[in-house]
């Protein structure tokens, strides 16, 4: 089966088992070249994400703001609001829960990284070339705001038909380069990796981590739909059940975006108006990323706690705030969030290259379970709209 067939999960499961064999194996024999090959391809490609990162942000959230904006009323604010307020949720909730369960399995670990600099343990290169980027992440950040508000106040089609031109650029750059090289790239990390001796207590300790992420995934969709159905005077339990179409397309899908169909569907049997569902579900598509943001939150602070650091209410709570941001119009593609999400997990928490190498295999190894709770809390979310239509016309 050629690799265009299979998909970016199987790859990735592929590239960890090869490289703990072939991690392994070098190690028996003591011959690095193998290893330190692969090591050069991942620091020329550690350095083209840095390079690409800015521009991510930039082609994501300029066109996600100025769509938002220019078609701005208030139903339309509102809908993000709580899509917001709903991410916010999700962040906040793995956080809390995390900071409970996770020191009495990862503490104990935090030498699993024993060096002063967890790469100290790894192989490098051979060479480098350098990438540097345009700009910051921050800055990206800032510029796309002021560009994106700007667009929407003016109501300037040249420059929006610009940005959505450039976000398919990087979008084809996602889909094209990166996504294809990371299997690549993650073989390489597992490889030096296995090397240094530290994979098999990483791959046991986050089997825990996935199951503490999958349950909140759970609970935040129960959460979600009790209060929805609350405030529609709906069963919550019925409303879950005629979504699961889409939580389980999406599973197979790990697209928001290629999930709108049966998501669509599913909302307009539980009975929302047709007009709220066609409205509510294709923008929370690109907006609402509960169950995105509590993977990204739990794997985020389970690598700080592996390596020693404090994942602290100080540093994460801003990280769960801005994520609800950078993940705005996150292309439709298995670990598009991620991508959008990995300039601040290097800026606001301080992941190293391995880091983020890791962070990157982790989230698209859950991705499925991330995209199905997005889509299943979008129902929720119309439920919601639709009530407060239906309010707004009574009034």
């Amino acid at each position: 089966m050629s690799t265009k067939k299979l998909g970016l999960l199987p790859r990735l499961i592929i590239a960890i088992v090869a490289g703990i064999l072939i991690g392994n194996l070098t190690r028996s024999i003591h011959l690095p070249l193998p290893v330190q090959i692969l090591a050069t391809f991942n620091g020329v490609f550690g350095n083209f994400l840095s390079f690409i990162i800015p521009l991510i942000i930039l082609g994501f959230v300029i066109p996600g703001i100025a769509d938002l904006g220019a078609d701005a009323g208030k139903l339309l604010a509102i809908t993000a609001g709580i899509a917001y307020g709903s991410t916010l949720l999700a962040g906040t909730l793995a956080f809390v829960t995390d900071s409970v369960f996770f020191p009495f399995f990862l503490s104990s670990h935090a030498d699993i990284f024993s060096h002063a600099n967890p790469e100290d343990a790894l192989l490098p290169g051979l060479f480098g070339i350098d990438m540097p980027p345009l700009m910051g992440v921050m800055t990206a950040l800032i510029l796309s705001f002021v560009l994106g508000i700007g667009i929407a106040v003016t109501r300037s089609e040249t420059l929006k038909n610009a940005t959505r031109e450039f976000q398919n650029i990087v979008t084809k750059v996602i889909e094209v380069i990166i996504i294809p090289l990371l299997p690549i790239h993650i073989l390489g990390v597992f490889t030096n990796m296995t090397h240094a001796g530290q994979v098999g207590l990483i791959l046991r300790i986050f089997v825990k981590v996935f199951a503490i992420v999958i349950a909140l995934h759970v609970i935040m969709i129960l959460i979600q739909y009790i209060i929805a159905c609350a405030i529609a005077k709906r069963n919550p339990f019925t409303s879950i059940k005629t979504m699961l179409p889409a939580y389980v397309t999406a599973l197979g899908t790990q697209s928001s975006a290629a999930t709108i169909p049966v998501t669509l569907a599913s909302a307009k049997k539980i009975g929302i108006q047709e007009k709220i569902a066609d409205f509510v579900i294709p923008l929370c598509a690109t907006i609402h990323l509960a169950g995105s943001t509590i993977t990204l939150t739990s794997c985020s602070m389970a690598i700080l706690i592996l390596h020693g650091q404090t994942a602290n209410a100080g540093v994460m709570l801003p990280f769960i705030a801005i994520l609800g941001v950078a993940m705005v119009a996150a292309p439709g593609i298995p670990g598009g969030a991620v991508m959008a999400a990995l300039g601040f997990v290097q800026s606001i928490l301080g992941f190293n290259d391995t880091m983020s190498s890791l962070i990157i295999a982790l989230y698209i190894a859950q991705d499925s379970f991330g995209t199905a709770c997005n889509v299943t809390g979008d129902g929720a979310i119309a439920i919601l709209v639709d009530a407060i239509s239906k309010d707004k016309k009574k009034a």
